[in-house]
């Protein structure tokens, strides 16, 4: 065992909000060999969602202030409205031995910054709902006081995750309107891909088996071939062929504007959240 892998073994992890984005990463991070359930925390203001976290073998509490005693990495993982009330309670607790990392949409490294000890090491991170399944994509950025060791040791605790890719903060909300909301209109396309096969004449359930197994197979190709998107859409094409009459339907339906314009209108509300 190397020292990062042992650093990992020993980390006691807390976590403040017990909501998806929450589960899906201590979901992840259980997965590993390092990380043990009795090394972690959560603490959510009622029992709603804590139970899934006791499946785990974690332990949960009402309070917040205990999760932050009890822990040395902190994820913030509460509604972004939240994030003041919250680091004012927990604040005089926080060390310089602490790192915390928010989950927060649209916060800030600097508000993050300015609601704790001038010397807390903060980062900051976007995560998507996949992480459940370890084939999340997650972004981060480190704050003032954040080492290139701190980034690095976020990065392999969350290696089970999926996809784990560090930037400057301006990325993370494109990030957010690009795969945090991004999955949800994956689902909107798989639904649709589906309702087109009922319509056709298949059975709904079939349909939507079908559809699930070609989203996911289709991403796995992107992700693994190295291929760009536009290469592989040609590869499906033949001349006068089924495909490319469906493209042009699409193309009609302006899918690709109204998928950009999903992106932008995600991103920037991600802006708003940070300035409110």
């Amino acid at each position: 065992m190397n020292k990062m892998e042992s650093g990992l073994t020993e980390m006691k992890i807390g976590f403040i909000g017990a909501g998806n984005m929450a589960f899906g990463i201590a979901k992840g991070i259980l997965m590993s060999e390092y990380v043990r359930p009795e090394n972690v925390k959560v603490s959510a203001p009622s029992s709603n969602n804590l139970g899934r976290f006791q499946e785990m073998g974690v332990a949960v509490t009402h309070s917040n202030q205990e999760v932050v005693s009890s822990s040395r990495l902190v994820f913030l993982a509460v509604k972004p409205h939240l994030v003041p009330a919250v680091l004012q309670e927990v604040a005089p607790l926080v060390t310089q031995q602490h790192i915390v990392v928010s989950v927060a949409a649209g916060i800030t490294i600097a508000t993050l910054e300015g609601l704790l000890h001038p010397d807390s090491i903060v980062l900051r991170l976007m995560p998507n709902l996949p992480c459940m399944v370890q084939e999340g994509a997650l972004l981060f950025c480190r704050g003032t006081r954040a080492k290139p060791e701190d980034g690095a040791f976020l990065r392999s605790l969350l290696a089970p995750c999926g996809l784990v890719e560090e930037g400057p903060e301006n990325w993370i909300d494109v990030h957010t309107g690009l795969s945090g909301s991004g999955v949800a209109f994956v689902y909107l396309f798989a639904e649709a891909l589906a309702e087109g096969g009922v319509k056709m004449g298949i059975p709904s359930a079939l349909a939507h088996r079908i559809a699930a197994q070609t989203v996911l197979g289709a991403g796995h190709l992107l992700r693994d071939s190295g291929k760009h998107p536009a290469q592989l859409r040609s590869d499906v094409c033949t001349p006068g062929g089924t495909t490319i009459f469906g493209l042009h339907a699409l193309e009609k339906g302006g899918v690709r504007a109204a998928t950009m314009g999903a992106v932008e209108a995600a991103t920037e509300r991600a802006r708003e959240l940070g300035r409110k």
